[in-house]
């Protein structure tokens, strides 16, 4: 019976549990993305809260940032280089937390972290936001670290190119 095991999680467990966080963390980064895309100012603002980076390069940032999370949150989702999307949003999850970090160390008042359009400014930002991201970089690890993603559009590519060679 153990000796089935290890097929069965390779089988089905592991390719289920990956398509589930890929929808989890690429529906996440989707929500964020979108808020931001369609209020780039309020987002700009929030930026600038953080006094980390210059004036200049702030509306740049507003603009750019939220496009480059949709594309890698969508990208995550359909399993189109699911490793190199993991890894970008993995990447922001780093600058969010030291982000975050820096604001609470330095007791700025902020009662949004940015990371939404929708959150409400009901309370000041705290550590359980560097542990909400701490959280979802350990999810992204797991998919990193799932030797064939299954369900995507990688493995589907793939089953076409060798169907193709086949022939």
């Amino acid at each position: 019976m153990s000796r089935h095991l290890p097929n069965a999680m390779d089988r089905f467990v592991l390719p289920f549990l990956d398509l589930l966080f890929r929808l989890y963390l690429g529906g996440v980064f989707l929500c964020a993305a979108w808020g931001k895309i369609i209020n780039p100012y309020d987002f700009a603002v929030s930026i600038a809260t953080y006094q980390m980076l210059p004036t200049a390069v702030l509306n740049a940032m507003a603009i750019i940032l939220p496009w480059f999370e949709l594309f890698a949150a969508i990208f995550l989702i359909v399993g189109w280089k699911t490793r190199v999307q993991v890894f970008a949003i993995n990447a922001m999850l780093v600058v969010f937390m030291v982000a975050i970090s820096h604001a609470v160390m330095e007791g700025l008042v902020m009662t949004s972290c940015g990371c939404f359009a929708s959150e409400e400014a009901a309370a000041q930002i705290s550590w359980s936001y560097v542990w909400r991201d701490v959280v979802w970089f350990f999810v992204g690890v797991f998919i990193f670290f799932v030797e064939e993603h299954r369900w995507g559009l990688d493995t589907l590519i793939r089953h076409l190119k060798s169907r193709r060679t086949n022939n």
